[in-house]
């Protein structure tokens, strides 16, 4: 027992950013795209896992080495043109996140009680995250974001309550299958927007300067040991992983029950919810409305805190979650207006499954930008001294970059 408590007290930021990767906007995705290709879009997932880790593992190496955030080191070392962009460009897409988030967490909470407004419980939940994030302390939130991850290990189970030909999930987990096509193109790219999310990269950055305020009472890039160096890829390995797990079975399970019976046209979340059939049967929607909850109430922070991070950082503010609302009130103003303007989509009424669709797909064309960027600074000795890339983290890097272009392209020029 006091083995699991160690385990559970050492996980940190990485592994908080991996499990607010699989959002509303992940799942759907991942639905989605096991429903559409089935299990030939599995490889995926493999095949993302070592590029996730690098370029985490670069972002919170970015925090540790450095003692600031990803905006924080760019208003130092970079034109401010260049800084201005990147923060307009994370506060936009972080917003418009959210509204998928919260459009999709609405529709599922209208599948269990019809006769209450999607747009009502959309309002309640900003109000509910609002207040979590405005007046609970950053270990709180910290420990509360531990046990939202814990609800997505439903999907996981519910892989191994149907048939499944195992012997060709693992063929097509290990085999790459590609497509030259508008639909399969727009999916890979979704899949890496959604897994490979600029966010989590300010995120990270910024939670492992704020992880080594509250553990350690100082700035990381003080009297840096390589141990916090190690424990920060530990805990990201981790994150990743788990993160890819959840993505692979929702894959798994999506194919088992939607590719399976014909249903490749994803256009409700109420399709999306009964991937969970198996596990809950009549009670499958209940079980997706809290699973969605949870990986919204896990992701929504990380949106609106990153953002926060990044226009603090730009404006000179006080930041930080570990700070009171007196302390860092312009901090929290931002967390604040980032929510309540991500309120727009379910508003307006767009269609959820859409709505986070698109939200991926979005996120995956604009993020070659911010992955350069990410590798640029981890490179520069000014910002991590002797802590820069390694020939093999740079690799990755590129490669990731090189991927990420050249599907993009493909898909704007089919």
């Amino acid at each position: 027992m006091s083995s699991l408590k160690k385990l559970w007290r050492s996980i940190g930021p990485g592994f908080i950013t991996g499990a607010s990767d699989d959002d509303p906007s992940g799942i759907a995705t991942y639905a989605i795209a096991g429903a559409r290709f089935g299990l030939s879009i599995l490889w995926t997932v493999l095949f993302s896992l070592p590029f996730m880790i690098a370029i985490q593992e670069m972002s919170g190496r970015i925090g540790i080495a450095s003692g600031k955030g990803i905006i924080g080191n760019m208003k130092r070392h970079y034109p401010r043109i260049i800084l201005v962009v990147i923060t307009l460009f994370l506060a936009v897409t972080n917003i418009i996140n959210i509204g998928a988030d919260l459009s999709g967490m609405s529709a599922a909470f209208h599948l269990v009680v019809p006769s209450f407004p999607q747009p009502v419980f959309g309002l309640l939940i900003s109000l509910a995250l609002i207040i979590l994030l405005v007046f609970f302390s950053y270990r709180k939130i910290a420990s509360l974001l531990k046990w939202f991850a814990l609800v997505l290990v439903s999907y996981i189970i519910s892989a191994f309550l149907v048939d499944q030909d195992w012997s060709q999930v693992i063929f097509h987990t290990i085999v790459p299958h590609f497509e030259f096509s508008k639909h399969y193109l727009e999916i890979i790219v979704a899949i890496f927007g959604t897994t490979i999310s600029p966010y989590l990269f300010f995120w990270q950055a910024s939670e492992e300067v704020e992880e080594q305020k509250t553990l350690y009472n100082r700035l990381p890039s003080t009297h840096i040991r390589q141990r916090d160096i190690r424990s920060m890829n530990h805990d990201t390995e981790a994150g990743m992983f788990f993160s890819n797990l959840v993505m692979y079975f929702i894959i798994a399970l999506s194919s088992a029950t939607l590719f399976a019976n014909g249903k490749a046209d994803v256009n409700t979340i109420e399709q999306i919810a009964s991937v969970l059939r198996p596990l809950a049967g009549p009670y499958s929607t209940q079980l997706f409305l809290i699973g969605i909850l949870a990986s919204g109430l896990l992701a929504i922070p990380v949106l609106a805190g990153s953002a926060a991070y990044a226009i603090a950082e730009l404006f000179g503010w006080k930041e930080g979650m570990n700070k009171r609302l007196g302390q860092a009130p312009q901090f929290y103003l931002v967390i604040a207006l980032s929510t309540i303007a991500g309120l727009i989509l379910p508003l307006i009424g767009i269609n959820p499954v859409e709505a986070l669709l698109y939200t991926a797909v979005l996120l995956g064309i604009l993020s070659p930008l911010l992955i350069a960027l990410i590798i640029h600074m981890a490179n520069k000795k000014s910002i991590m001294g002797s802590f820069t890339n390694s020939t093999a983290s740079n690799i990755m890097g590129l490669a990731l970059l090189v991927f990420m272009i050249g599907s993009v392209t493909a898909l704007l020029i089919l």
